[in-house]
Formats: C-alpha cells, structure tokens, sequence
C-alpha cells in the first residue's frame, strides 16, 4: 500500500444486532485524501445507522405493507451519502475542494448483502458452479468516466473526459476549462471542484440473497483489480490456509502483479477486506 490514503473498516454486531455485519475500503486522493477518507469512514456508518433505523421504524407503522428490507437499506444509504458529501463541503477543518475518497461498503443481515459503492473499488463473490469450481461473480460496477453512462452525464453538465497523452487508456473528468487535476473515478466524496460537471456521490445499491453454494466476497480497490482478475482473487483467497491471512495474500500478490506488469509506475493503493459466509467465526479479514 502506498500514499497512506487508504481507510478500511470492519464492524461485527452493527448497531449491537447480532446479525448485522458492516465492512467497507474507502479509497483517498488528492493532498487531504487520508482526512477525507476517514471523515467519511467515521461518519458514514453511524449515520447510515440512524437512518435505517429511522426508515425501518416508519416502514413499521404501516401495518398494510410488508417490510422490504432491502428497499429500506437502500433508501438509507441514498440518504446517508447525500448527507456525508454535504457535510464535507460544509466542513471548515477539510480542505475537500481538490480531495475526495470513493467508498465501498457492505450491509449483511443474515442472508441478505446490501451492496453500496461510490467510485471505482470493487465487490466480488466467490461461489460453488455445479461442478464444484469456485467462480467470481462481480457485484459492483467500476466508476470510471467513460462508461457510457458517467460520460453522458458528465458531458451534459459540461464536464470533459479525456486521458493525457502520457497516461494512455486513463480516462479522467476535467471541469470545462481543464485546467485543474483530473480525476480518474466518476463518482467520489468530496472533489467539490468538480461535482458542478458532472461527479456525483449517489452510491449504486444492489443486494444479494446468500446461498449455500456463496462462499466469500472480496471487497477491494483499483489498485487490486488493475493487477489481478477476479478469478486470480478469488482463488488466491480461497487457497489460504490461514483465513486471517487470506486478504494480506491477496495484497502481496496484487503488488506483486503490479510491478511486473507496469514495470517503472509507482503501485496503487491497494486494500482489500475478505467477509467469509458459513463460518462459526466468519469475521471480516483485512490487509
């Protein structure tokens, strides 16, 4: 890991419910990226959790619906992101303005995942094929300003997105006049110079309901996946003997992966959680 702008949170029994898990990889840049990075890892999950508590208790009142756990947890965490990236801007102690931090971040209640991200981390599950293979299924969509989506977006508020001619294949959003820094990711906290061209913090929420055949999900940044396949992830973690030592393989063998392949660029950050499922002692492993 270089730069120190990496902020990575496990919490067991959430909000003191046995059932609850939250695990999250928040993913600093620019000079106050580290600060950023863990005001938004302090507050984020508090507050998400006031919040879903608040949704669930008025979803309870109306005795005519049934409850949709997954609607509530996401209504939270639109909510609670909208209410995060505010108080960055508003805030006087950080300086946010050319500093953000994506976020990746995982609810579990029982079976049930909640899956949120801002930026471009990624969520990956490993589970059994029918055949016994372990195979990765990718839970997030990676942020980056060229997709067909951000860029749209984008463009229509008159933001660019482009690569510099010594960055090839890097695709950056650019306020109108190009001036300032570029950012690689399309939606982050913070960044305040650019969210009036386009960046956004709305996460994407999706769920997934947890089998018998799911195993684990790996939780990781852009430096992880820009050296490794989600197959090389999934097995490498899988191989591990040690489960306490499974994320910290998966890191070195990242770093490893980087320098051979981009052989002269500094190494990205690189983070990664590994939430194990059926387990006795199924706690969130991180490096």
């Amino acid at each position: 890991m270089n730069a120190g702008m990496l902020v990575i949170w496990a919490l067991q029994k959430f909000g003191c419910q046995e059932d609850l898990t939250f695990c999250g990889v928040f993913d600093g840049h620019g000079a106050w990226g580290h600060h950023v990075a863990k005001m938004v890892r302090n507050s984020l999950p508090s507050l998400l959790l006031c919040n879903w508590q608040e949704a669930l208790a008025l979803a309870s009142v109306d005795a005519c619906k049934s409850i949709c756990h997954y609607d509530i947890w996401k209504e939270s965490y639109l909510r609670t992101c909208k209410t995060v990236d505010r108080e960055l801007e508003e805030s006087r102690r950080l300086d946010s303005f050319h500093s953000g931090t994506t976020a990746l971040t995982i609810v579990k209640q029982g079976e049930l995942m909640v899956i949120a991200n801002v930026g471009d981390s990624r969520a990956v599950l490993a589970t059994r094929a029918e055949d016994g293979r372990l195979v990765p299924v990718q839970l997030t969509v990676d942020f980056k300003p060229n997709l067909p989506e951000e860029i749209e977006r984008i463009t229509r508020c008159n933001g660019r997105v482009f690569c510099l001619r010594d960055e090839p294949g890097v695709h950056r959003v650019w306020p109108p006049d190009g001036k300032t820094p570029g950012l690689a990711t399309s939606r982050a906290f913070g960044d305040c110079r650019l969210k009036d061209f386009g960046l956004i913090s709305v996460p994407e929420v999706c769920q997934r309901r947890i089998t018998s055949r799911d195993q684990f999900v790996v939780l990781a940044t852009d430096g992880v996946w820009d050296a490794v396949t989600n197959q090389e992830a999934v097995e490498i973690v899988s191989s591990a003997k040690d489960r306490s030592k499974s994320a910290r393989r998966l890191v070195k063998y990242a770093i490893n992966a980087w320098k051979r392949k981009r052989r002269g660029v500094a190494v990205d950050d690189c983070s990664v959680i590994c939430l194990f499922f059926h387990s006795s002692s199924s706690s969130p492993w991180k490096a």
